[in-house]
């Protein structure tokens, strides 16, 4: 019993520290796109910095999709832990 309760930790300190890595990607990439688009912010946005913005947000779903992706394979490619487990 102690052995699955150890299991379990293990399993849910892996899924938080996933996603304080994605949270982090999430707030280096707003900051990215930031700086990349707005080198002079003006009281609206133009369309060379919306059409930034869009490039740079696209880019992101991209890449949030592939690490979702990569995470899930991950996952299933680990073993599931079985109550008939003996070891």
């Amino acid at each position: 019993a102690s052995s699955s309760v150890a299991s379990l930790n293990t399993h849910f300190i892996e899924v938080e520290t996933q996603k304080q890595c994605f949270q982090q990607l999430v707030h280096q990439t707003t900051g990215l796109c930031w700086e990349k688009c707005m080198d002079k912010p003006g009281p609206k946005l133009d369309r060379r910095w919306e059409a930034c913005f869009e490039n740079c947000v696209e880019r992101f779903i991209d890449l949030s999709q592939f690490i979702l992706n990569r995470l899930e394979q991950t996952q299933k490619s680990k073993p599931v832990f079985s109550e008939s487990f003996s070891g």
